[in-house]
């Protein structure tokens, strides 16, 4: 019987360890259409005067149990805690709270405001895996902090969302918007909506239970078929909205409609986070019912975050990496590959590989692309790997060419060879590429 113990116990530590679960690795062959994302995020933050920050993984708890709502999923079941003494600390569940806590911790209403700050990065929930949702996700966000409550930056913010969507060729694109007004008139509807649900309470689900005292806005927000037919008939806030947010989703849309942006009002659109207010937006995919992220006015996270009455507007929308991936595959959307090499380095022999190491730094200087494979020894065996790679050129270098000082230039197209002095290799490929 001890005898079988040891046995499973050998057989547990001889198994491969593998991922924990919910989260993935992302594979060579995926690299493509997330190098796409990065960098067209990157050229949209460019043209529209964005300053890229990132902020630490880790964060205290605080900031989002005060900033993000307790009523919240995130707050309520969905924190990566992290042990660390004293301090509660957890792995950022969403990016717009730590730019605004930099932006507040960092003095940067020193700058010109507003202040434009883009990020990208991995956020963490603690929620059941499924497809197109992993523990850990990634994130592409756009803030704009400081300045005026000018509903002209809700536009923009809206705009350059549509914009970086439409710049990775996706299509079918629908904006969605709605407006869910301040402390002025939240308040009233808040009751009137929370007296409609009452009279259904025996058929709501569990979380929508639970949301009818904590967070009651959610409750338009719920999948649950029950729920939804429910919401068809509940009252709206767009006929709550008191003449100040009437009029800033107003401008809204009159700055939309200059620049023919085209959009639907949804009046059950909610955000999950409690700190918005006002302007709120999703961005869906119509073809492959893919919501992409969304985003909005937040105007109160500042006074939320520093624990003071502060006058900060801010507006912004942040979008899931992964499932705008998963759109560009559902189009057929291809992503961007590395540049291909034109050139293959092929050495034969121990001194000609030696040397071969500063002859692909001097192609390096040049900014030439070159491949190798320096571990094969067997002349065959390197030019099929030039073949498969579609070289347009090989470089033959062996013994013989390193005692003579010189490379055999062999195009791949139609096999011819031509000798090259060394100290000329690097100009004769620049007049040949």
């Amino acid at each position: 019987m001890p005898r079988k113990k040891k046995d499973s116990k050998e057989k547990k530590e001889s198994q491969l360890i593998q991922s924990a679960k919910g989260v993935r690795d992302l594979l060579p062959e995926e690299q493509p259409w997330w190098r796409r994302v990065r960098e067209v995020s990157e050229e949209i933050a460019d043209f529209y005067n964005f300053h890229r920050i990132d902020t630490p993984i880790l964060e205290r708890a605080e900031l989002f149990e005060r900033g993000v709502g307790a009523g919240t999923d995130i707050v309520e079941k969905e924190m990566y805690f992290v042990k660390a003494g004293k301090d509660r600390l957890v792995l950022r569940p969403e990016g717009t709270a730590p730019t605004l806590r930099a932006y507040l911790e960092h003095g940067l209403s020193s700058m010109g405001q507003p202040v434009k700050l883009y990020y990208t990065g991995s956020m963490f929930r603690h929620e059941q895996p499924q497809a197109g949702r992993y523990r850990e996700h990634h994130q592409v966000g756009f803030e704009i902090l400081g300045g005026e409550p000018d509903p002209l930056y809700d536009a923009q913010a809206i705009l350059i969302g549509l914009r970086l969507l439409e710049s990775l060729r996706l299509k079918k694109l629908v904006v969605r918007l709605n407006s869910i007004g301040c402390r002025t008139c939240r308040p009233p509807y808040r009751k009137k909506l929370v007296d409609y649900y009452r009279r259904f309470e025996g058929k709501l689900c569990k979380d929508c239970k639970r949301r009818i005292n904590a967070n009651p806005l959610r409750l338009l927000d719920c999948k649950n078929e029950d729920c939804v037919a429910l919401k068809a008939r509940a009252p709206i806030m767009m006929d709550h909205l008191c003449s100040s947010c009437r009029n800033h989703f107003k401008g809204v849309l009159e700055y939309l409609d200059e620049v023919t942006l085209s959009y639907t009002l949804d009046p059950y659109l909610v955000r999950g986070l409690d700190y918005y207010n006002r302007t709120v937006v999703e961005f869906y995919v119509e073809d492959l019912n893919i919501a992409l992220g969304g985003g909005g006015r937040y105007d109160y996270l500042g006074e939320l975050v520093s624990g003071r009455r502060t006058d900060l507007p801010a507006v912004g929308f942040s979008l899931g990496m992964e499932r705008i991936i998963e759109a560009m595959k559902g189009q057929a959307v291809g992503g961007r590959g590395r540049s291909k090499p034109r050139v293959f380095l092929i050495q034969i022999g121990a001194e000609a590989k030696r040397k071969a190491l500063s002859l692909i730094e001097k192609f390096r200087e040049a900014n030439i692309k070159v491949i190798e494979s320096l571990g094969r020894g067997s002349l065959k065996a390197q030019l099929r790997i030039a073949d498969r790679e579609g070289v347009d050129l090989a470089l033959l270098f062996g013994q013989r060419e390193v005692f003579e000082g010189t490379v055999i230039i062999r195009d791949m197209k139609n096999g011819s060879q031509e000798t090259v002095p060394l100290e000329k290799i690097v100009d004769e490929m620049k007049r040949r590429l």
